[in-house]
């Protein structure tokens, strides 16, 4: 996927959840974060990141949020991205040999799961999950408790039960990691039932990315370990 119209631009400060405050071109611009997550570890004072400029006059910013350095490395933070690079991917051959439908966010059982696909044979429903989280070369997720992605995967073992096939994708927004593995240490009961998930029939696969300024492309799988 394309960005278009993006600036470089450095961290100041984040007063709410959804609004970081940045300097560029010499002063300073609220931008929008499109990403509820904590960020922690990405948005410090001071670190370069990546904005696209927004010019609707609805808006009450100019700028989203879209990518941080960390180091060396540039993260993708845009919480939209993984769903919509995901859907490329399929498109472009990845994972199935005979995709016949791809579906976005279609209801199952009291959740909404980002993707019925009827691919090779099989009815298969996907929950992707975006990934941002980097700690010694390995890719976490979640970066705070998330009731809803637990839910999320019980869904997902009904949808095995019920004589469909099922994924929980994890997209990996960067590029470089060891490896994926579940954040019991923030989310304990997430970890668990990812690994109830997998025992289930529930496929878990990751997938890193191809991050630059202007864009954001699946790269390759990631190794997953439910017991790090």
């Amino acid at each position: 996927m394309k960005y278009e119209n993006t600036k470089k631009a450095v961290f100041i400060d984040r007063p709410n959840r959804f609004i970081a405050n940045i300097a560029l071109s010499g002063g300073v611009e609220a931008c929008h974060i499109k990403n509820t997550g904590r960020l922690g570890e990405l948005l410090l004072p001071g670190a370069d990141m990546i904005v696209q400029q927004r010019d609707q006059k609805t808006r009450r910013t100019k700028y989203d949020l879209i990518a941080v350095y960390k180091n060396a490395r540039l993260v993708n933070v845009d919480s939209q991205a993984p769903n919509r690079v995901f859907a490329e991917w399929l498109r472009g051959g990845g994972l199935f040999r005979n995709l016949t439908l791809l579906r976005p966010e279609c209801r199952f059982g009291n959740s909404r799961l980002d993707f019925y696909i009827e691919a090779d044979g099989r009815r298969i429903f996907v929950e992707t999950k975006g990934v941002t989280l980097e700690d010694g070369g390995v890719a976490l997720f979640p970066d705070a408790p998330t009731e809803r992605g637990k839910r999320h995967l019980n869904e997902l073992i009904s949808c095995v039960k019920k004589g469909f096939s099922a994924y929980a994708v994890f997209i990996v927004q960067m590029k470089g990691v060891r490896y994926f593995a579940p954040n019991a240490h923030t989310h304990a009961a997430f970890a668990k039932t990812l690994k109830e998930a997998s025992e289930a029939g529930v496929r878990i696969i990751a997938l890193d990315c191809d991050v630059c300024h202007n864009s954001l492309e699946i790269s390759d799988f990631v190794d997953v370990r439910l017991n790090p």
